[in-house]
């Protein structure tokens, strides 16, 4: 009788292998002094050394979702690396927390080590990019539970922040200003909805100039989730922030409500920014109720940072100091018992 390999299970250790060494130098480039130990230990070694007084760990987990259908429709594997990386720093800095370390997981039906080059490369640049370290992943590969191509792609972050620093939201008050962030496109929300418009209903060919967007269709879709890191913490630490709200899966509506009291509601100003053509494009193509574009996209605002009203002014000059697009989209007022927590006005 023939021995049985693992290979004959369609588990090919030799290009795990080959992939590890492609992405040793990516890895290392992220690593500072914390950083104890080298590359594949079982588990990944941070040192507490400089972190801030009486510090509070702060972690998010988080996939890049359905946008890889997209990447693999294009075969182009470089940014969903730097999605899953800047969308979990966002889930942390919003409590005010700077990322230490992050690490991912990878599954796939086959092992490619020049896709596993190319998605690893795009975490090691997002980590480089929010001065945290790739403390460690994982790379699966399990034969029959993926198609052919595809991988699935998540990841953990651990940031630090000191327990009196902790942005919680309940220190915003009525009559603070609600600026907003310009967002990158549609980040890493809504494509499912977007696919099914864009894709399904209106057949739109991904990789042919679009007129309505000045590229490429599938060039806009795969552009990167921002992090907004570099440029708000310098903020977090003048104490100029008083609340932080991700536009993530939920839109405003779903978002805006975890981080101000019920005690007050959120009035956004429609037309105070600018909504991107991409958001247009899916709601004239799919014929989309503007409701249901906030509450599934961000249309066109990554961040809402909320702060004293006295000082707007300054957080604008330095967030915009910092390279950031800002706009004052609202404010926060007493919320009546039967008011929603987010009231949208035409502007």
């Amino acid at each position: 009788m023939k021995e049985t390999l693992y290979s004959d299970a369609g588990v090919d250790i030799s290009a795990a292998n080959e992939a590890k060494k492609r992405i040793t130098s990516a890895v290392k480039a992220t690593h500072g002094p914390q950083v104890l130990g080298g590359i594949g230990g079982f588990g990944g070694l941070f040192s507490t050394e400089g972190f801030p007084p009486d510090p509070v760990l702060v972690s998010s987990i988080d996939g890049v979702g359905t946008k890889l259908k997209i990447a693999f429709l294009l075969d182009k594997h470089e940014t969903v690396g730097e999605d899953i990386v800047n969308h979990c720093v966002n889930d942390i800095l919003v409590q005010g927390a700077r990322p230490l370390f992050f690490m991912d997981y990878l599954a796939t039906g086959k092992l490619d080590p020049e896709t596993i080059e190319k998605v690893v490369g795009g975490i090691a640049r997002a980590c480089v990019y929010n001065e945290c370290a790739l403390l460690g992943g994982e790379t699966a590969e399990m034969p029959g539970f993926y198609s052919e191509g595809e991988y699935d792609l998540a990841g953990t972050i651990v940031g630090v922040v000191s327990r009196e620093s902790i942005l919680t939201g309940e220190a915003i008050e009525s009559g603070d200003t609600v600026l907003g962030l310009a967002s990158s496109g549609l980040h890493t929300n809504g494509y499912s909805l977007a696919r099914k418009v864009l894709l399904e209903m209106a057949q739109l060919p991904l990789e042919k100039s679009n007129s309505d967007l000045g590229r490429p269709l599938g060039e806009e879709l795969l552009q990167p989730h921002r992090s907004y890191s570099p440029s708000i913490l310098p903020l977090t630490n003048n104490n100029l922030i008083r609340g932080m709200v991700h536009i993530t899966g939920g839109g405003f509506g779903g978002n805006i409500p975890r981080v101000v009291p019920n005690r007050y509601k959120t009035v956004i100003d429609k037309g105070s920014w600018e909504v991107l053509p991409i958001f247009d494009l899916i709601a004239r193509l799919g014929n989309v109720p503007e409701d249901e574009m906030y509450l599934t996209f961000n249309m066109g605002i990554g961040l809402i940072v909320i702060v004293a009203d006295a000082n707007a002014k300054k957080a604008e000059e330095e967030l915009r100091a910092a390279g950031e697009t800002v706009y004052r989209i609202g404010r926060i007022e007493k919320r009546e018992p039967d008011e929603e927590p987010v009231l949208f006005t035409k502007g």
